[in-house]
């Protein structure tokens, strides 16, 4: 049975890649796009709920579409969904991507100017040239101090996790404006250049499993049924959680004891993703 999360076909129209594994009314080499508003929502269907979301800059190829929304499906994870056409548009060649949490696009090069929009962790932007502190890209001007190469990851997936504290919950968010769970750890792992799907029971694939006498080591992540968290140290970890509606930190022994305790689930697996 195919996971229709990751598999190229809106129902009708399936990506060539997916003969033989899908019966479809028409295959298609797709169409190459990329994302082309800061944030959009991953839809299951035409004006449905959201499953994820996609950054400013991302890669798409567009499969399929229908009642003004385009079927898709991210490069970066293989994730598909629908999206509403207007975030979807030509692939241009990004060159940095947004290394901090947050930033902003301006309509000027100076800290006065008026903003154009909020962007997140992971945007991809085609810089055109520096202008004194700031970089001009195609959709504004952005702090050059937020930005990095597409070949210059961070280091340290923990570091970047910990950028995020106290970015609000939000099921299927993948920005700082709102996470969740495995959008943290996408999020931190994406950033160093590490493949990491979309969802938590598909990350459940990254790296190698733990011994079970092994102990965990910063970076490491642990999975609940329906919930992934990064350690930190010997003693804490940081997870985008409903209990508290935000990033956090949280004792692992109290975590643990706590999922337990309120819903009945244990830790189901242990990985290291590097």
């Amino acid at each position: 049975m195919t996971d229709r999360r990751v598999t190229p076909f809106s129902g009708q129209v399936a990506l060539e890649s997916a003969r033989g594994q899908v019966e479809a009314a028409a295959f298609t080499e797709g169409e190459p796009a990329e994302v082309a508003l800061p944030l959009a929502d991953l839809l299951t269907a035409p004006g449905e709920g959201r499953d994820r979301q996609v950054l400013l800059g991302e890669a798409l190829t567009v499969i399929d579409r229908r009642a003004g929304h385009a079927f898709v499906q991210a490069a970066k994870d293989g994730y598909c969904g629908w999206l509403a056409e207007a975030a979807v548009g030509a692939p241009t060649e990004p060159t940095h991507w947004v290394a901090a949490p947050g930033s902003h696009l301006y309509t000027a090069p100076k800290v006065q100017a008026p903003e154009i929009a909020g962007i997140s962790l992971g945007v991809r932007l085609h810089v055109i040239d520096i202008d004194g502190k700031f970089a001009r890209t195609s959709h504004g001007f952005v702090p050059a101090v937020h930005l990095r190469a597409l070949d210059d990851p961070a280091d340290d997936p923990v570091e970047v996790a910990q950028s995020l504290l106290g970015t609000p919950y939000l099921w299927g968010g993948n920005s700082r404006a709102g996470i969740d769970c495995s959008g943290m750890v996408q999020a931190a792992l994406t950033a160093c250049g590490i493949a990491c799907p979309g969802d938590s029971d598909l990350q459940q694939s990254v790296g190698r499993a733990l011994e079970e006498d092994e102990a965990t080591a910063p970076g490491d992540l642990m999975f609940w049924r329906g919930h992934v968290a990064m350690v930190v140290d010997a003693g804490r970890l940081i997870h985008a959680n409903g209990y508290r509606m935000a990033v956090t930190y949280e004792g692992i022994e109290d975590c643990i004891a706590r999922i337990v305790t309120q819903e009945s689930r244990d830790v189901i697996a242990r990985r290291r993703p590097r």
